[in-house]
């Protein structure tokens, strides 16, 4: 039988009986330490569990996919391409342009825009209406679209007389050519008009990092600035951005950026042919070849919020003849027979092309992101 059963008395005075109860305490306590230890480790384990939960990324925001922007600016002189739009006076401009993001690597948008001029043929203002779409692929941002440059209020100036390319009026009838009317004072130079006319341009742009980025632009029109000629215009680009904390933390931010361009044309209609031949060639009666140039631009930019002062020099290589022929320059008063050439035989010489520093102010707003 079992000792402990029958209670027989051990040889050092305990009973089988005794031995079993402290034995068994001595477990149950060894086992109340052991849950109590796991009850703590399995709670540190659920805390640590619980801590990793509570720092889960929220989910992201829902897409917004539309956007606009808008801004204006006030420069010394408005610059197209090298050439004075508004006879090296200030200008003031203004746009607006609606977008649709159709997923983060494709928009879609429209814009207009205004811009003041001093044109010769006393256009009241330039108006840009525009649209296209924006491709992204990586580092490289598409632009695909077409602009429209609308001159409203422009008067014809352009007589010699019976001629044909002189009378404004009776030039086939054509009312882009506007009234009757005289060449422009001073020098005589012809002016339709309107000057309105649209391209359709292709351009990308390629971030390299934080810092650098570079350009290829294409814009081409079937009868750029209404001359009757062709044009089309492609440039490289680049510009170095500097890191953010070149001033501290005052947020003011800098770039250095530049463009070199060559503008081709073709042959002018006859309204602006010629009819006096000259020592270099000439004359064409049925439309001046119109002078293509080479043009460029260095500069350099602050940031403030949404604000940007662009300080930059820009020059082409028209002489001051062919700048004559081709922007038909109401203001010269320049005469020397240095400035003669096949399609300047008048010889007048413009400086709406040549050198000049161009101070720009601008405010630049994108609605989702400024106006939060």
């Amino acid at each position: 039988m079992d000792a402990v059963a029958v209670g027989y008395r051990l040889p050092w005075g305990a009973t089988g009986t005794g031995l079993f109860k402290k034995v068994m305490g001595i477990v149950m306590k060894k086992l109340a330490l052991l849950a109590t230890a796991l009850a703590m480790i399995s709670g540190s384990a659920l805390a640590a569990d619980m801590a990793v939960k509570a720092v889960k990324a929220p989910p992201p925001p829902p897409f917004e996919p539309w956007d606009f922007a808008f801004g204006s600016a006030l420069m010394n002189d408005y610059i197209f391409r090298g050439i004075t739009q508004s006879n090296h006076k200030p200008s003031v401009a203004a746009y607006f342009e609606p977008r649709y993001n159709i997923n983060k690597d494709v928009q879609l948008y429209i814009g207009a825009a205004g811009e003041s001029i001093s044109f010769p043929n006393r256009a009241a203002a330039e108006i840009d209406i525009y649209g296209g779409i924006r491709p992204t692929v990586g580092m490289f941002a598409f632009d695909f679209g077409v602009w429209g440059y609308i001159y409203p209020g422009g008067q014809c100036f352009g007589s010699q007389g019976a001629t044909l390319q002189g009378n404004c009026a009776a030039f086939g009838g054509n009312t882009d050519f506007g009234q009757i009317g005289g060449g422009l004072p001073i020098n005589g130079n012809f002016a339709k008009k309107s000057a309105s006319f649209y391209e359709g341009y292709a351009k990308v742009n390629v971030t390299i990092n934080d810092q650098w980025q570079f350009g290829v632009n294409e814009y081409y029109s079937p009868n750029f600035l209404n001359l009757g000629a062709w044009g089309n215009y492609a440039s490289v680009t680049g510009k170095w951005t500097a890191p953010s904390t070149t001033f501290g933390s005052s947020g003011v931010g800098m770039y250095i950026s530049g463009e070199f361009g060559r503008q081709w044309l073709g042959t002018s209609d006859a309204f602006y042919g010629t009819t006096v031949a000259t020592a270099f060639g000439g004359p064409f009666p049925n439309g001046i070849p119109e002078p293509s140039y080479n043009t460029w631009n260095i500069g350099i930019g602050f940031t403030y919020k949404v604000f940007t002062l662009d300080l930059r020099y820009s020059d082409t290589n028209l002489s001051k003849g062919n700048c004559n022929a081709f922007t038909s320059d109401y203001t010269t008063r320049n005469l020397s027979a240095s400035f003669v050439t096949p399609t300047n035989p008048g010889g007048f010489g413009s400086s709406w092309c040549g050198a000049t520093g161009i101070a720009k102010l601008s405010a630049d707003l994108t609605a989702m992101t400024n106006l939060k």
